[in-house]
């Protein structure tokens, strides 16, 4: 049987079952749910514990028993290296400019030990900030996942978390409000939320993309938080080179072609981007910004609709 590490065990006390909320205690291969009503019982895959609510999932256990692919085809096993290193040879046409990122949030936290949820991280890790207790989730079985959640329902007790950063992660959620709502459930009272959300980004990974924000949309959508920073992290040059890139994709169906094309379309744009370095903080870009970015500390008065509207940032005539 593999045996849990320190960084694991750690990791345990902060776990809780998603469906009560109630603590969860190891038993081998399962998480068992301590409360003796509920008594869920949860599979773990290694050393990952699958912390999800089947009924109330897009995802179900046999999806990470079975290791499949789930959101990202790259998990694959046996997937071509050599192709990735030719993407990465093109130029990107994605070129972030937000004034905070996530290394400066986790700077900025006022607790230097602070219990950090990641929610999508992917195969991302902020080694630099060792210090911090830094839960690493996903939907998928990536290398540097400690716990798979789903956002809709998640495995902590309330107020037991200091901070929590989603990186394009809400427009792939079936529910956006009930995802900030768990975010705001399992934060301390003055916790920090760090988030980006596109507004004009064509579909990316698939089936599993549903919802776009505006910035007023995406202000709503943290309105139980006092705002730290807020702005573009995408301007209108990459909303640009995103458009020409599906624009010319929309020509072709064959996946071969499709990766040629992808690669002319960020050729011939990638530049673009450059430009929302100056654009950022001009106010005419928000109406049409590739993404936002939000950082704000839980607030118990939640802001008001009239309030909201009073934030808007854009040169849009209202009727």
């Amino acid at each position: 049987m593999t045996q849990p590490t320190a960084g694991q065990n750690a990791m345990q006390s902060l776990i809780a079952c998603p469906r009560c909320h109630a603590a969860l205690e190891r038993e081998g291969s399962i998480q068992r749910c301590v409360d003796a009503e509920c008594g869920a019982v949860y599979p773990m895959v290694g050393n990952v514990p699958i912390l999800i609510v089947e009924e109330r999932s897009v995802f179900n256990f046999r999806d990470f028993s079975e290791r499949k692919a789930t959101t990202f085809s790259e998990s694959i096993p046996g997937k071509s290296k050599r192709a990735f290193r030719l993407r990465q040879l093109i130029p990107s046409n994605s070129r972030p400019v937000g004034d905070v990122s996530i290394d400066s949030f986790l700077n900025e936290l006022p607790n230097p030990d602070s219990a950090v949820l990641v929610l999508g991280s992917g195969e991302r890790t902020f080694r630099t900030h060792a210090q911090l207790d830094i839960i690493y989730t996903d939907v998928h079985l990536g290398p540097e996942v400690s716990v798979v959640v789903d956002a809709h329902d998640l495995p902590f007790p309330d107020g037991s978390l200091d901070a929590v950063v989603m990186d394009s992660v809400l427009e792939h959620v079936a529910d956006p409000f009930r995802c900030a709502a768990e975010v705001v459930r399992v934060l301390k009272t003055g916790g920090r939320v760090f988030s980006i959300t596109p507004f004009m980004q064509q579909v990316h990974l698939g089936r599993f993309d549903f919802t776009r924000f505006t910035y007023l949309g995406h202000r709503r959508l943290f309105r139980d938080f006092k705002e730290i920073h807020s702005g573009m992290m995408g301007g209108p040059g990459m909303a640009l080179a995103w458009a020409w890139q599906y624009f010319l994709l929309s020509f072709s169906e064959n996946p071969k072609r499709r990766k040629y094309i992808r690669a002319f379309a960020k050729l011939t744009s990638f530049f673009l981007p450059l430009f929302d370095e100056h654009l950022k903080h001009k106010t005419g870009a928000y109406d049409g910004a590739s993404s936002f970015y939000f950082v704000g500390e839980k607030d118990p008065t939640p802001l008001s609709e009239r309030e909201i509207i009073s934030l808007y940032r854009g040169l849009e005539n209202i009727g």
